[in-house]
């Protein structure tokens, strides 16, 4: 049980005023509102629960589709899900065969303004920094004292929390958006339409708060499990700093290493098994740095790893050897990802082909494309999680392979820091796979041995276009629409403004391009 989650929904309903939790089949208080939750102190942490759980369910009951944006069905706007199909559909290491509105068009690189999914994601974006902001306006010193509460070292902690997450969205906006608007506890509430800040704008903000965040998040693996620490804040500034080039025109790599080196610093270790981390009771896993969770009893929702896992299963193969109750036939890969592992030792490679070509001739044809077979509803003894339709397996937003490899390329890309120590912690990760040594360090092969450690954990598209190899100088199987894949515009490193939202505020410009 991933115990952040266990008062979700109660925490939800008292977010949004809907009444105490004591009987979810009364029917809310006339007046109940959140100045009355705030008056309790014991709720301080279900709401901050529900922050946290706005990264994986859609809402209060995201099986029915009771959610938070009511534009959007529960499907198209679960953050984790959403993120995913972002950032691996148009890159070489996913395709999908499902033909639901504005998918296609997502490995297709073809999306518009009016794309549902990058709409979503980017409504959700907004959606969290908003009741972020909301409970940091509620937490204040004197907030608390006109309340008679205390200002105790779980609510310092709680407050940090809530701007690392949002911190953590605003990043995800920089890198997939560019420009958008900036709205923190500091604006009042309905004065004036959100402003629309530029990328550099963006940035400065990030890196100041998450720099704060450094004294004021506890100490790395002090934390409850699924909680943000000041490792978590580290790895988002070593992303931040390693991807500064391509936001605001200016190389960082001294302080992308500096910030991941900490990381490397912080007491994490290797899990002894690369498949450990994407299991059921990937919980135990010692490298994982910050997850979103879910508990197949308690956060059951149609996205997540439930989505991850049950898409990925189809053909001939048997849903039971991955925990689940059935397979959904979607997500394969595409060859090029299957050439990258060309050590035919290295353990990472995990994918299914018996039944499976590895040219993909007809998209929408699950057998068309190997099968990834990371992700699964099973324990490491083996036995499924406990609940075979909704799943148990957290996803890894930051784990420890990641921060050794970006210390290894921001060195290699000038940063300050030692490049013996670069060489051996990839190597390190190779190790464990029971790969052959690297005797050199290469923008190219750093390029694949991310992929190779790192494909299908939603990192794909940010490194693709880091190196350049986005939308030209490399393609991949139906990249643009075409089988054997073609460059495509440039302005594709970023996905559109939603259309909804331009409307919505005229003040806002639109991406380049759309």
């Amino acid at each position: 049980m991933k115990n952040i989650f266990k008062t979700t929904l109660c925490a939800t309903l008292m977010l949004l005023g809907l009444g105490a939790c004591k009987d979810l089949d009364t029917k809310p208080y006339v007046g109940e509102v959140s100045e009355l939750v705030y008056q309790d102190v014991n709720n301080y942490k279900l709401i901050l629960a529900k922050l946290y759980a706005g990264l994986a369910v859609s809402g209060i009951k995201p099986k029915d589709d009771d959610v938070d944006l009511k534009n959007y069905d529960g499907g198209s706007q679960g953050y984790m899900r959403v993120y995913w199909y972002l950032q691996e559909f148009p890159t070489d290491e996913a395709v999908t065969g499902w033909g639901d509105p504005g998918l296609p068009d997502l490995h297709k690189m073809s999306w518009t303004a009016s794309n549902q999914w990058s709409s979503a994601f980017y409504s959700r974006i907004l959606f969290q920094a908003a009741v972020a902001n909301e409970f940091l306006r509620e937490t204040t010193d004197e907030k608390l004292s006109s309340r008679g509460i205390a200002n105790s070292q779980d609510i310092k902690n709680y407050r940090a929390e809530a701007r690392f997450i949002r911190a953590l969205v605003y990043y995800h906006g920089i890198d997939l958006f560019g420009n958008i608007p900036l709205v923190t506890e500091k604006d009042q509430v309905g004065s004036a339409l959100p402003k629309q800040a530029t990328r550099q704008e963006l940035f400065t903000y990030l890196e100041g708060e998450l720099k704060a965040l450094e004294a004021e998040l506890p100490a790395p693996k002090t934390n409850e499990y699924g909680r943000a620490d000041q490792a978590a804040a580290w790895m988002t500034l070593a992303k931040l700093y390693l991807n500064a080039e391509v936001y605001v025109g200016q190389k960082k790599y001294t302080e992308a290493a500096e910030y991941a080196k900490k990381v490397v610093d912080a007491g994490y270790t290797l899990a002894p098994k690369y498949a450990h981390n994407f299991l059921a009771d990937n919980d135990s896993s010692p490298e994982t740095i910050f997850t979103i969770n879910f508990d197949g009893n308690e956060t059951q929702t149609w996205g997540g790893t439930t989505t991850l896992i049950h898409a990925a299963v189809g053909g001939s193969m048997n849903p039971t050897d991955f925990g689940v109750d059935g397979g959904w036939a979607g997500f394969r890969t595409t060859k090029e990802l299957v050439g990258l592992f060309d050590d035919k030792k290295d353990t990472r490679a995990m994918f299914y082909s018996t039944g499976q070509t590895l040219e993909i001739d007809n998209i929408t044809t699950f057998t068309e494309g190997y099968a990834v077979t990371k992700w699964k509803n099973i324990k490491k003894d083996g036995t499924p999680g406990k609940n075979l339709t909704h799943t148990d397996t957290d996803f890894a937003v930051y784990r420890l392979a990641d921060a050794y490899l970006m210390y290894a390329e921001a060195v290699l890309r000038g940063g300050n820091g030692d490049t013996s120590l670069a060489l051996e912690l990839v190597n390190r990760l190779r190790t464990r796979a029971e790969a052959n040594k690297l005797t050199v360090l290469t923008l190219d092969n750093l390029l694949n041995e991310r992929g190779r450690e790192l494909f299908w954990e939603a990192h794909r598209r940010t490194d693709l276009i880091r190196f350049g190899k986005f939308t030209s100088g490399y393609n991949w199987a139906w990249k643009g629409g075409e089988k054997s894949g073609k460059d495509v515009e440039d302005f594709r490193t970023l996905y559109p403004i939603a259309g909804t939202d331009l409307v919505a505020n005229p003040s806002l410009v639109q991406n380049k391009g759309y």
